[in-house]
């Protein structure tokens, strides 16, 4: 579950209290249901700038920081104390973008969060802002939406609950939509609306919806604010918008192949129509015949982004050849590949089982 610093915070922008103890409340109610609750907590720079006196949220990356670290120790006491009343531990875990961009790094998060959960203890999750960069001023993993999913496939979770300050997904006339079967219909009804203290919107809602539903998963937007909201949720209560999981999904996926769905690419592969239809409709590796191009500068092993000619990523996987050597064998034949690297050759460029479709 995610909640995000306009919800958390009262009509004078400082944390409310009394609101982070009602969803204390729900949590412990979870958990006696046997339910095991993993909370993405906002809020770390607002309580900088509360604690600080600051009138307004920095624009400074330096200041950014700082407020950030001052915050996180306000916002983390206030859950600690609300969680407590239940007799319920806080494990803080602050991660950044290089926790799930790194493979090793994304299974210690995961082993680290189930064995939070095995000691009864209630794992919550933020940025860690102060040694964050580009994530502070960029709606890539620094928007705890996106973070959210990456947790929920690090735990490969049942569900991610994103809470807001609004009914759910809102189409043109500002009406609540109750279920979105399809990502792509439900993008031409986001608005860009974005509040004064938060960073994503529902844009960035949306990108988290497709990492999870495209995972086999579902997810729910819902108005954290409506009375017992999680036990509504969970009891399939109609409120706020459900996310159903992709229907091309099939069965879930298995752990590698969340990561790879959560990781940043570090290049992009260019492949023609044939190579599209290859692994859009045929399920099959990427081949080297049907390269056209290659950006960025990757090594082997990596994740890259999968390109066809409109410009449309199609695919991500787990690169077996450097950004040079694709270079080199794009558009060749196996025989020719073979010939060019020798004992280094590999037949797929991106082998089915390390391959995700977007």
């Amino acid at each position: 579950m995610k909640l995000g610093t306009q919800l958390l915070s009262g009509k004078d922008g400082k944390l409310d209290g009394r609101f982070i103890a009602d969803v204390a409340a729900q949590v412990a109610t979870l958990r006696q249901s046997g339910l095991s609750v993993t909370l993405v907590s906002s809020g770390a720079i607002a309580c900088g700038v509360s604690e600080l006196g600051l009138a307004k949220r920095p624009t400074d990356l330096a200041k950014l920081q700082a407020t950030a670290a001052v915050g996180q120790q306000r916002l983390m006491e206030t859950w600690r104390s609300a969680l407590a009343v239940h007799r319920l531990h806080v494990a803080q875990i602050l991660i950044t973008r290089q926790d799930i961009d790194q493979r090793q790094r994304f299974l210690n998060l995961r082993n680290t969060l189930l064995a939070a959960h095995e000691l009864g203890a209630v794992p919550i999750i933020n940025e860690n802002d102060t040694v964050s960069t580009d994530e502070l001023v960029k709606i890539t993993f620094g928007d705890n939406d996106i973070l959210a999913a990456s947790v929920a496939h690090a735990l490969r979770a049942d569900l991610l609950v994103l809470l807001t300050v609004v009914d759910g997904l809102l189409d043109n006339a500002g009406r609540a939509v109750r279920v979105v079967r399809s990502i792509d219909e439900a993008r031409r009804l986001v608005r860009s609306e974005k509040s004064a203290m938060g960073k994503g919107g529902m844009d960035s809602k949306l990108l988290a919806a497709k990492m999870v539903t495209d995972a086999g998963e579902a997810m729910v937007v819902a108005d954290g604010r409506m009375e017992n909201v999680l036990r509504r949720v969970l009891a399939g209560e109609e409120i706020g918008t459900l996310f159903l999981p992709a229907s091309d999904a099939g069965r879930k996926r298995q752990s590698r192949g969340r990561w790879i769905g959560a990781v940043r690419p570090n290049g992009r592969i260019l492949v023609d129509a044939g190579a599209r239809k290859a692994l859009l409709e045929n399920h099959k590796s990427l081949l080297p015949a049907g390269v056209v191009g290659v950006e960025g500068d990757f090594a082997a092993g990596d994740v890259v982004a999968i390109v066809a000619a409109d410009g449309t990523a199609i695919a991500r996987g787990l690169c077996n050849y450097s950004a040079q050597d694709v270079g080199r064998i794009a558009g060749k034949k196996t025989g020719q590949v073979r010939t060019l690297l020798a004992e280094a050759a590999y037949d797929e460029i991106v082998h089915r089982d390390n391959l995700i479709v977007d």
